[in-house]
């Protein structure tokens, strides 16, 4: 598939606010990126305006606070998809096609129970979830991503292992647990760990470089088959270098950290 053939369902409601940088991080490589409202999917919009999630080569949550975070973060919006449409999205993530979901983006992928998945493609019930920050208080900053996924995941084919990248943070409920006391060693056992907190220096994060204390210092992760990828630092953020926080300092290219994440994305459908 080339990359003009590529669409891309960036899919919002109420409360989304980070749509615009999503649609615009796929557009920069080609693709046909298209916002889409949840009652689109789901019939309850004008004939003209309906669409298919089938039609779709990549689905990608955005982040924001959708429907104000209520009752928990992403739950709403997750609840909302699942009563409507969650046997089209769990069908659309069989079929391998990829699927991102970015901060809130994350949270909802989580209360889908499309991921961690680690028994069936969508569980019924959220078998994880993103806590509030150590530190009780929203962390908007700089952070240090580490690759540590050992192949399985689409979404690093273009980034080296343990190649560092910074991207930016904004969250104030980002901590991944379970009440699986397992819980981390089952993802590294599966390769499910993609993204890890570190130091500038590549060393183990402290705070703030972790800024919400998840432990094992994750960021990000996939579900067992590699096509979901959730992780709440904002890659679509700094697609350039201009939109670093130190892009001053002697840079040679105007690439951004996160543009390669999906680069990774768009290769995987060519191969298709």
């Amino acid at each position: 598939m080339k990359p003009q053939d590529a669409k891309v369902c960036v899919i919002r409601i109420e409360g989304t606010n980070c749509e615009d940088e999503m649609a615009n991080a796929f557009s920069m490589l080609g693709a046909q990126a298209e916002k889409v409202h949840l009652k689109q999917l789901t019939g309850q919009a004008p004939a003209a305006l309906r669409r298919s999630l089938e039609d779709y080569d990549i689905l990608a949550f955005p982040g924001g606070f959708s429907a104000g975070d209520y009752v928990r973060a992403g739950a709403i919006f997750a609840a909302r998809i699942r009563a409507a449409i969650g046997g089209d999205v769990k069908r659309f993530v069989e079929s391998g096609k990829p699927v991102i979901g970015v901060c809130n983006g994350f949270q909802i992928l989580v209360e889908l129970g499309l991921l961690p998945a680690m028994e069936q493609t969508m569980t019924d019930a959220p078998t994880a979830a993103l806590y509030n920050n150590d530190s009780g208080r929203f962390e908007c900053r700089p952070t240090v991503l580490r690759n540590d996924n050992r192949g399985k995941c689409l979404f690093t084919s273009e980034i080296p292992s343990k190649a560092l990248l910074s991207i930016p943070s904004a969250h104030a409920e980002g901590k991944l647990l379970s009440n699986d006391p397992d819980f981390v060693q089952k993802l590294e056992d599966n390769d499910q760990v993609v993204f890890r907190y570190v130091c500038p220096d590549g060393s183990d994060a402290v705070y703030p470089w972790n800024p919400n204390g998840s432990p094992s210092d994750i960021a990000g992760i996939c579900n067992p088959a590699g096509n979901v990828l959730g992780m709440m630092p904002h890659p679509e953020r700094v697609m350039t270098r201009f939109t670093h926080a130190d892009w001053t300092r002697g840079y040679s290219s105007e690439i951004g950290d996160g543009r390669a994440i999906f680069e990774s994305a768009m290769k995987y459908l060519e191969k298709l």
